[in-house]
């Protein structure tokens, strides 16, 4: 706690110092209140992961989500050849080379779809981008919003541009 000196002023307990601060304009004296005068980035990403942090169920599983920002998430896309058939693996991996060029971006080819995207999501990655048969055909891709599940068709050139226009 703090006391006053015979002048007036408040001053510190243990320091001994006055407390007080005087506005020249104003000629008034306060105190000022501080909570905590450190904050630095330990505490900022600490505050930004648990805010991100979400589980939720999807057709009867628990899904965790890490919900970054696409700006801040450190992948901003993944690339998934569906099978490792058919032209698919060689397709996935010209787009993921030209995707990487722009951003960081992950290439999984193990284990299912499903599986592929629910480690994406856990990972904070906004998209999720599926190379499948039709995409031999016509090279258009499907891509996923890790926050609304929702999936759109787009061309392979158009990518980066998709991406670009969703991160900002």
């Amino acid at each position: 706690m703090a006391g006053r000196n015979s002048k007036g002023f408040t001053i510190g307990r243990f320091s001994g110092k006055k407390l007080e601060y005087l506005d020249v304009a104003t000629n008034e004296r306060f105190i000022p209140y501080v909570v905590e005068t450190s904050a630095g980035a330990d505490r900022t990403t600490l505050v930004v992961m648990v805010d991100a942090y979400h589980e939720e169920d999807v057709a009867g599983e628990k899904r965790v989500v890490l919900r970054l920002h696409p700006a801040i998430a450190p992948l901003k896309a993944a690339v998934f050849p569906l099978v490792n058939k058919d032209g698919m693996p060689e397709l996935a991996r010209r787009i993921f080379d030209d995707l990487r060029k722009h951003y960081n971006t992950f290439y999984d080819d193990g284990g299912s779809i499903g599986r592929r995207y629910r480690r994406q999501d856990e990972a904070g990655t906004p998209f999720g981008i599926t190379i499948d048969g039709q995409s031999t055909q016509d090279g258009s891709v499907t891509v996923r919003d890790r926050d609304t599940l929702q999936q759109v068709r787009i061309a392979a050139d158009r990518l980066a541009a998709y991406v670009a226009e969703r991160i900002g």
